[in-house]
């Protein structure tokens, strides 16, 4: 995996500055392209995987795929990253999140951090039936997920990063370990450290992936009892929430609120800024700046756009690491969201 020091930042400064995605009616400004110049460690996955392994057209084709339907409905974005956490959080990056319940099998789809809550679904579902008319039974639904959560960030104005590809998808799933190992909106910071260092990240990774929630939404039900009952959120915030979200104090659970109010459509550092100024949506997101040990990593992301990418960028690439099926295990999936029979 390539990894990024803050020793680099100048040296990024001068040559990772390359890459600037066109301007939309939903990307206000360039993007930074950071991409891992470090080799890694020796693995199975590598980002020419594809052009090795009989399908050279795959990366663009789900790059063409991805930032259509993300320019399309931003919010799609934040859905196709948070499938690919959603996955890799639970038995490792496998593509275990997108297999249905059957009468005799029971998936992670309907886990309680799940249920009536991922999106997405169907475009990775369509970029897989695109890629097996190119090239049938070669590229993983596990690397469709990776690619589209970068390629999402990407599209809305974010880092990009080089993925590591030849992941196999899973032939089971666990819907205990995903009401288990995925963490809870309701976290205090000790509880989310926690969570994170079970997968091998670092509190100071855990607040960089955090920055996910620059962009996306949550529902009511989720922040209701920040809003009205707790004292380390702006009062105007709180109030406008309740207001205008709407979120009452009972009813309208589904009702959405911008994660970043300030640019919920833009991947940017603005959730780092929010929080210094108490305006955290989620309770896990206001724990982040609160008085305890991950306050200065906020503030150093909310002060320098450049950091957070740079380590956004290299904790996606060790998280898209948990865990791979590579070699002879698992399978390519034909439809991502069954078994191959």
């Amino acid at each position: 995996m390539g990894v990024f020091t803050r020793s680099m930042v100048t040296f990024c400064v001068l040559i990772c500055l390359i890459g600037i995605v066109s301007a939309s009616s939903v990307i206000p400004s360039a993007t930074t392209y950071v991409s891992n110049l470090i080799p890694g460690p020796s693995s199975e996955l590598r980002p020419s995987f594809y052009l090795l392994h009989g399908c050279p057209l795959a990366v663009q084709t789900i790059r063409t795929a991805i930032t259509t339907a993300v320019l399309k409905d931003p919010r799609l974005g934040a859905s196709l990253l948070r499938l690919h956490f959603q996955d890799c959080f639970v038995q490792g990056c496998d593509a275990s999140v997108l297999l249905k319940d059957t009468p005799t099998f029971k998936g992670e789809q309907n886990a309680r951090p799940n249920a009536n809550s991922l999106r997405g679904y169907e475009i990775i579902e369509s970029v897989k039936a695109q890629l097996e008319l190119l090239c049938p039974n070669v590229v993983s639904c596990a690397d469709i997920l990776a690619l589209a959560a970068r390629d999402s960030v990407v599209a809305l104005g974010g880092p990009n990063w080089l993925v590591r590809l030849g992941r196999r998808d899973s032939t089971t799933a666990d819907f205990n370990a995903a009401n288990s190992d995925l963490p809870s909106p309701f976290l205090d910071l000790d509880g989310l450290i926690a969570a994170f260092k079970k997968k091998g990240f670092t509190a100071e990774e855990m607040v960089a992936l955090s920055g996910a929630h620059t962009i996306g939404k949550a529902k009511c039900g989720l922040i209701r009892n920040r809003i009205y009952n707790e004292s380390n959120i702006d009062p105007n915030y709180a109030k406008s929430l309740q207001a205008f979200l709407p979120c009452p104090k009972s009813g309208g659970d589904n009702n959405l609120a911008s994660l970043d109010a300030t640019t919920p459509n833009f991947f940017d550092n603005a959730y780092y800024r929010n929080l210094l100024n108490k305006k955290g949506l989620l309770h896990s997101d206001q724990q982040l700046y609160n008085g305890g040990s991950t306050d200065y990593k906020v503030s150093a992301y909310a002060n320098n756009p450049l950091l957070f990418s740079i380590d956004f960028a290299n904790a996606m690439i060790k998280m898209g690491n948990l865990s791979p099926l590579t070699g002879d295990q698992g399978q390519i999936r034909k439809y991502c969201s069954r078994v191959n029979y």
